[in-house]
């Protein structure tokens, strides 16, 4: 895989800041090194739905990215396309069958289970409910899930960072904000910290009802 050039004008992200799905874009941008620029998009105060940002995105979601000409929603996408696009060293998306097997698998989980438990939860919380049983279940079975992955490698896909840590770091990271504990988790926790510490690594804020 031969990575293209840097842009010659900043990548525009459309996000939020509480959004863990916008974070998880910033957070690439960054360790990739990349020039970017942040337009918010309120979109619990409806920014979503104008009829501009429904020209980029008519699902109304963030974030959203526009690089030159191109026009891309879905996180989990957009960390697809950065890792082929501008990932020179090849690790953030490996191209042998079982390595971007391994790291799908961690897509698919984060835009899943992550969101339908952590993610969920977290939001009830933000918009003063509470989290639902259902949602702290599936919250504890895919921290025990990442908890015994985590006991044979450094990393979600293995020895070294991709894109699955990426995406599953946000809303991990911000699940006491939902009331769902990680002190159970020492190996996830471990973890938290191995990518708190890259080069570039930049938080998500916290909200205010942060655990």
């Amino acid at each position: 895989m031969t990575a293209s050039s840097p842009p010659t004008r900043p990548i525009r992200l459309h996000g939020m800041a509480i959004s863990g799905h916008s974070h998880r874009v910033q957070l690439f941008l960054s360790l990739l090194g990349l020039r970017f620029e942040i337009q918010p998009v309120d979109v619990l105060r409806g920014e979503g739905r104008t009829p501009a940002f429904l020209a980029l995105n008519p699902l109304g979601q963030v974030p959203v990215i526009e690089d030159g000409e191109l026009v891309l929603a879905d996180s989990n996408a957009i960390l697809v396309y950065l890792a082929r696009r501008y990932g020179a060293s090849g690790r953030w998306l490996p191209d042998d069958p079982i390595g971007a097997a391994r790291v799908q698998r961690w897509l698919s989980l984060a835009a899943g289970e992550l969101n339908d438990g952590p993610a969920c939860a977290r939001f009830a919380c933000l918009i003063g409910k509470s989290a639902t049983a259902q949602q702290l279940k599936t919250a504890q079975r895919l921290f025990e899930f990442m908890e015994r992955s985590l006991a044979d490698a450094p990393y979600l896909a293995g020895l070294e960072p991709t894109i699955a840590d990426v995406a599953m770091y946000s809303y991990t990271a911000h699940a006491p904000e939902g009331g769902v504990t990680l002190a159970p988790y020492p190996n996830l926790l471990a973890w938290l910290a191995r990518v708190e510490a890259w080069p570039g690594f930049v938080p998500m804020v916290r909200s205010a009802v942060a655990a």
